[in-house]
């Protein structure tokens, strides 16, 4: 018997998404904003980080001014990290969160996360990763047993589309016009299943002796 491994996937992107100490009183609120923006909650943990481990988190800021401020401020309570996925999830994220500063988010981005929930430059309530790769850090620093897989992108993303999402969809669109079935997006999910081609599938082969 021998096992025929799927096709590496590709995965939509990720990001880190934090609800800091002053507000979460307002988790659920916010996670439903999350929720009815298009993100998925893929992973979600409540947690108080010392004033030394939200030294390791924010690094980068390390010798700035308000540096002693932040840590102090995110080590004053629980706080909640989630990790959000959605297509350009950095980017939409960093949109719906607004300016850092929350009195400029009140001025410039009133209907912002952070225009709603901060209340100044240092408590804005909520935070974002920067970058892919700073989501994968940071995502590793608050969530240490995922295991984060690479995102293709560029060329390999489109290699990936044109090899194996394309055929097997335009192959899906060709059986529905022939089938012309009554619930035409249901049959076609059901179709996208069974014809994944990164469905494992076993084969069997078949010996002289089991034919004894």
């Amino acid at each position: 018997m021998q096992m025929l491994m799927p096709e590496p996937q590709i995965f939509v992107e990720r990001t880190l998404a934090l609800i800091k100490p002053d507000v979460v009183d307002k988790e659920e609120e916010i996670e439903d904003c999350i929720l009815q923006s298009g993100f998925l909650i893929l992973q979600k943990r409540k947690l108080q980080l010392s004033p030394e481990q939200c030294s390791n988190f924010y690094a980068d800021q390390y010798g700035k001014v308000f540096f002693p401020n932040l840590t102090a401020y995110m080590s004053s309570g629980p706080l909640v990290a989630m990790v959000l996925a959605r297509h350009c999830a950095v980017s939409y994220w960093k949109e719906l969160l607004g300016p850092s500063n929350s009195l400029r988010a009140k001025r410039t981005h009133p209907h912002s996360l952070r225009a709603i929930y901060g209340t100044d430059d240092l408590r804005n309530a909520l935070h974002g990763s920067l970058s892919i790769s700073t989501a994968e850090r940071e995502i590793q620093f608050m969530f240490p047993e995922v295991i984060l897989e690479p995102i293709p992108a560029g060329q390999r993303a489109r290699d990936y589309l044109n090899l194996y999402v394309k055929p097997t969809l335009l192959a899906g669109l060709t059986a529905l016009c022939k089938e012309k079935p009554a619930d035409p997006m249901t049959w076609l999910a059901d179709w996208l299943i069974e014809h994944n081609p990164n469905k494992p599938r076993l084969q069997h082969h078949v010996t002289e002796e089991e034919h004894q």
